[in-house]
């Protein structure tokens, strides 16, 4: 159902995730022409094909279990999934930024708010989690007093 609470925060991961298009994980004052991340001076979601396909589809399957409310055990195997992806896409954005070569140099990129956004989606997929179990748990009791 659209108006549990479960959705509002499988809404906001997903609308989290979605919204890193266009906010960028760190910046660099000026383009460092030796880095293949921060050649344009933004370490952004654009900058690997890997990062693109893992936190789009986290995002897609948040967005879609929403609409799952009837199959709650199929809800939580997405929101499982797109956990999982998300966590994925975090993970491999560190390792992508520690691997750039731009650690070796002194210029040193300052964090930008894209950074924040994977970790509040995850929070707020566990978060639906919790409600959808509880949820599940209600009606199995109300189907044992049957």
């Amino acid at each position: 159902m659209i108006q549990r609470i479960q959705t509002l925060f499988l809404l906001l991961a997903g609308g989290l995730v979605f919204a890193l298009l266009g906010v960028p994980f760190a910046a660099t004052p000026a383009p460092v022409s030796a880095s293949a991340l921060f050649s344009d001076g933004n370490y952004a979601i654009s900058d690997s094909p890997a990062l693109l396909g893992f936190y789009l589809l986290g995002g897609a399957l948040a967005l879609g279990s929403i609409f799952l409310f009837k199959n709650r055990k199929l809800q939580i195997k997405l929101g499982i999934f797109a956990f999982i992806a998300i966590l994925l896409g975090l993970v491999l954005t560190v390792v992508l930024f520690i691997q750039d070569p731009i650690m070796e140099q002194d210029a040193m990129p300052g964090d930008g708010w894209g950074i924040i956004f994977p970790v509040v989606a995850m929070v707020a997929i566990l978060i639906a989690q919790r409600y959808i179990r509880k949820d599940e748990n209600l009606v199995q009791s109300m189907d044992r007093l049957r």
